[in-house]
């Protein structure tokens, strides 16, 4: 090819000549590429995403076919088939296609041409965010993510990989069979002493009643979800898996712990169960250590998070959303995302074509899984629902007990702090977390929930206006009879209010009983005829269960009897009178019933029914990507 400068001067290359005669170019045009030519394009370089892992094969896959793991830069993981991961470990941002095509094709067994390699990073892996687009100049891609409604969110790393490999590698021997036979060993034989001998909540009950000690518990369950994260790092490490960092996040916007154990996709299934179970496992460990300084210092409050740490297992292990328990089911059917199954598997049941492309997608799990996954569907969707239908309708009861007990608590804690009550306002401000979470969770969740139905609303009624005005009036119908129900009071009133379980907890709220509602009757406000009972003077109302609560458990565990007709208050001698307060201090008088009229029946429970409060326990530990 020959080069024409400037000047007279001519410079020349011994290089291919493109077509006949030549192609005269100055040399600034070949130097900075400025000047195509024919026949010498520059080879295009597919590049990989930034960040990107290849995992590998999924080891003990639910699925007919072998699937391979891949995880992008930002934390989402990938499927690929066989031939896709071929094509992506094969790219090292040197080779260009035809070199790639080469390889795929002797690691494939088949011939894979450059075309097909082309397509396949186009339309296949381009889209998934495992390889850069052509044509742009960095390495970060912005790849679809999975919206997951309840994963977690706002992640920040606490330690990093170096840290965790360092922990993981110390802790790794507490993984070896001896070693686990004697903790669960141990930790039958602390059960049977805690709960059968000594009594599990005599030790919670005694630190209810220093708010101090309840800071110490708290702290004490703060490392224990640390020590939990250990747990599946080191499990992680054990099975010959690299763990990555451990942080912190919002599970529905509750504070939760994760780690990263992606790296175990590529061991076998029992080295991806012990890592699920590892964070239970250590859970164990540490109430056993709990015990240990129980029996060295005599503390209760040791045994108190002996006794949360159960809890905190059995909340763990709940398979309904991405906690351990979720991950052990799905490594068990050898599916990574079994919320991923929930729409193929319910289209399946549906006759036509989106019935037959769902059951294809179904038919590529083994039928084990199908039976593992479809069972864990089946299962969930109806209880998904149902608490979502018992949630609305009662959703007047519990904002207003909410907001009640809210105002309650802030007060409470504000004034515990006016009054210098520093670690009594402190054990406030936790139990403010406690009622701001579930409520900030409720609103999440609503709003999350009704945008996704929303949208797939407005995309299955695209294109037909008949389904979608159908669809919009049965809406209309079902909110309009649902705001008649909250407004007529069909629904369930809100509780009455009650003395707190743990006045720790709710600094300045009265632990007294409210005082019993009055019953009238017609032409005698404010005295309910009564038949005359012996030592009872007519016109005095006799105490029932719908007079309030009879008892208020205290923190010690003694019962303060309230208005019942065997511990009647001071100053009554069968019951609370109605009527004016004498001034002397004396029982209140009231006019004397008249003998023609029918005394009337004591109310029974059934007159006022009473309905337990809903209790939310929130999720408090560690989804693990496994976040777990």
């Amino acid at each position: 090819m020959t080069l024409l400068g400037d000047n007279a001067a001519a410079l020349y290359d011994t290089g291919p000549v493109p077509g006949p005669g030549g192609m005269p170019v100055t040399y600034e045009q070949v130097a900075t590429g400025g000047s195509t030519v024919v026949g010498l394009e520059k080879p295009v370089v597919p590049r990989l995403s930034a960040g990107l892992q290849l995992h590998g094969e999924y080891q003990g896959s639910g699925f007919t076919e072998p699937r391979y793991i891949a995880r992008r830069g930002d934390g989402q993981v990938v499927q690929l088939t066989r031939l896709l991961h071929l094509v992506a470990s094969s790219i090292d941002g040197n080779r260009d296609i035809e070199t790639i095509a080469h390889r795929v094709s002797a690691r494939f067994g088949r011939e894979v041409s450059a075309e097909n390699i082309r397509y396949l990073i186009e339309n296949k892996l381009d889209p998934l965010g495992v390889t850069v687009p052509e044509g742009q100049e960095d390495d970060q891609v912005s790849a679809p993510r999975s919206d997951l409604l309840l994963a977690l969110k706002g992640h920040r790393v606490l330690f990093n990989e170096r840290r965790v490999a360092r922990i993981a590698r110390a802790l790794a021997w507490l993984h070896r069979p001896l070693v686990v036979m004697a903790v669960l060993a141990g930790i039958a034989v602390l059960d049977v002493w805690l709960f059968l001998f000594f009594g599990a909540i005599t030790p919670v009950l005694e630190v209810l009643d220093q708010p101090v000690l309840l800071l110490v518990v708290f702290v004490l369950t703060v490392a224990s979800l640390v020590f939990h994260e250990f747990g599946h790092a080191s499990a992680c490490r054990y099975g010959g898996a690299r763990p990555g960092c451990i942080g912190c996040g919002l599970f529905l916007i509750w504070p939760s712990m994760y780690t990263d154990v992606t790296d175990v996709y590529r061991i076998g299934r029992v080295g991806r169960l012990r890592t699920d179970l590892g964070g239970v496992y250590f859970n164990v460990v540490f109430m056993l250590a709990m015990a240990g300084g129980y029996a060295l210092s005599g503390q209760a409050f040791f045994l108190a998070a002996v006794y949360l740490g159960h809890f905190e297992i059995l909340e763990q292990l709940m398979p309904a959303v991405r906690l351990d328990g979720y991950y052990i089911l799905g490594d068990l059917a050898g599916v990574p995302d079994l919320y991923g199954k929930i729409k193929p598997i319910l289209l399946s049941l549906v006759p036509g074509a989106k019935g037959r492309r769902a059951r294809a997608e179904v038919a590529a799990l083994k039928k084990s899984a199908r039976v593992i996954v479809a069972t864990w569907v089946l299962t969930m969707v109806p209880l998904l629902v149902g608490e979502l239908g018992y949630a609305l309708w009662n959703l007047p009861r519990i904002t207003t007990t909410m907001f009640r007990s809210l105002t309650e608590q802030v007060l409470g804690t504000g004034g515990a702090f006016a009054h210098g009550q520093i670690a009594a306002g402190l054990m406030g401000v936790v139990g403010c977390v406690m009622l701001l979470c579930p409520m900030a969770g409720v609103v999440y969740l609503s709003v999350k929930l009704g945008g996704r139905l929303w949208r797939g609303a407005a995309k299955s009624t695209a294109g037909r206006p008949g389904l979608r005005v159908a669809l919009c009036g049965v809406i209309l119908v079902g909110l309009g009879g649902l705001s008649y129900a909250w407004v007529s009071g069909l629904t369930p009133e809100p509780l009455p209010k009650k003395p707190p379980i743990a006045p720790i907890l709710q600094p300045g709220v009265s632990t007294s009983a409210p005082p019993a509602r009055r019953a009238t009757t017609p032409g005698q406000p404010g005295v309910t005829p009564s038949a005359t009972v012996s030592g009872v003077p007519s016109g005095t109302v006799s105490p029932s269960a719908s007079a309030g609560p009879s008892a208020s458990v205290r923190p010690s565990g003694s019962v303060s009897p309230g208005p019942s007709p065997s511990n009647p208050p001071s100053g009554a001698p069968g019951g609370k009178p109605t009527g004016s307060p004498d001034p002397s201090g004396g029982p209140a008088s009231v006019p004397p019933t008249p003998a023609s009229a029918s005394p009337s029946t004591p109310s029974s429970p059934a007159d006022t029914p009473s309905v337990p409060a809903a209790s939310s326990e929130p999720p408090a530990g560690s989804p693990t990507p496994t976040a777990s």
